[in-house]
Order: C-alpha cells, then structure tokens, then sequence
C-alpha cells in the first residue's frame, strides 16, 4: 500500500521539522485533509512551503503556506465589484 507524505521546507527548500508531526497517510484526499487542518500551526512553526509525495515520488509541489496570493486575489475582486457598483 502506498504512503502518502509531506516534506516541510522553508522558502528556500531546506528540508525543516515540523511544529505538527504528521503521520503517514493511506490516501492522498486524507493527507490533503490533514494539511489543511494545520497549515498555520505549520507555518508558524517555521515551514514556509510542503511537497506531497506518494511512496518516494514528488506528486506536488513545492505549495506555500503562506495565503497572500489569495488574500490578493479576493482584494482585487473586490476592488472590481466596488469600480462596478460606482459606474
């Protein structure tokens, strides 16, 4: 059976403990479920980014902890709606 695992780094890629010691996962959806849960805990413990592997093979990656990206995008939609509601 395969095992589904996360590596933690920081910005640069350098491998990192986890402030959250996670188990190994039988299904993907499971550990994808699981990193959800603690990503922030994980970021503040000093990971900036996770890779996915399943067995020894990278499935993704590397993913950022960090939400700016989105925060941007929601504030750029905003942005948008308020320019239309004004016109």
């Amino acid at each position: 059976m395969a095992a589904w695992t996360w590596r933690f780094e920081t910005a640069d890629g350098t491998e990192v403990q986890p402030a959250v010691q996670p188990e190994e996962f039988t299904t993907q959806g499971d550990a994808e479920s699981w990193i959800g849960e603690y990503w922030q805990q994980l970021k503040e413990g000093g990971a900036d980014q996770v890779r996915l592997f399943e067995d020894a093979t990278e499935i993704y990656g590397p993913m950022s902890l960090h939400a700016e990206g989105a925060e941007g995008a929601e504030g750029a939609e905003s942005a948008e709606a308020s320019e239309a509601s004004e016109a």
